[in-house]
């Protein structure tokens, strides 16, 4: 493939690109941490329940 046909295509799909507004970004990355912080929460609980079941099952 020849570089310029390549550029002059990449430069037209770039163009193309609608990228977020900055208040998209805030929003996303909020629920990204509230994600984060509720499933770790639950895992963290789930593995508390499992260890004092197992210990119980094989103490």
């Amino acid at each position: 493939m020849d570089l310029k046909p390549f550029i002059r295509e990449s430069r037209a799909e770039f163009k193309k690109i609608t990228w977020p507004t900055r208040k998209q970004v805030w929003y996303s990355t909020l629920v990204v941490i509230a994600v984060t912080l509720l499933l770790s929460a639950y895992l963290g609980i789930l593995d508390l329940i499992l260890t004092g079941v197992f210990s119980k099952i094989l103490g």
